[in-house]
């Protein structure tokens, strides 16, 4: 079963992310088979807001190359959490 805390995964700081709060918006980590209303559910426990709407899609790895090894980033799964008016969080 899983906890508040396994759906949602950190806050993304970010350039975009922050422009992105003047629309009182904030962008998540989130599992990748976590759904919309899990996040959403999540996301009003943890940080006591009521969200209007939730928006995914997964990010994918970047190639990277370190001398003659080539790999990839991990790709994850971005939320993107619109808060309802009133409505913000708090970040320190």
């Amino acid at each position: 079963m899983k906890t508040i805390y396994d759906v949602v995964k950190t806050l993304v700081r970010t350039e975009k992310g922050t422009m992105l709060e003047e629309y009182n918006q904030y962008v998540f980590q989130v599992a990748p088979t976590a759904n919309k209303v899990e996040i959403k559910k999540a996301i009003e426990e943890i940080y006591k807001v009521k969200v209007d709407s939730v928006n995914t899609c997964f990010v994918r790895g970047k190639l990277k190359r370190v001398r003659q090894e080539q790999g990839s980033t991990t790709p994850w799964k971005k939320a993107i959490v619109k808060l309802k008016e009133g409505s913000k969080i708090e970040i320190t």
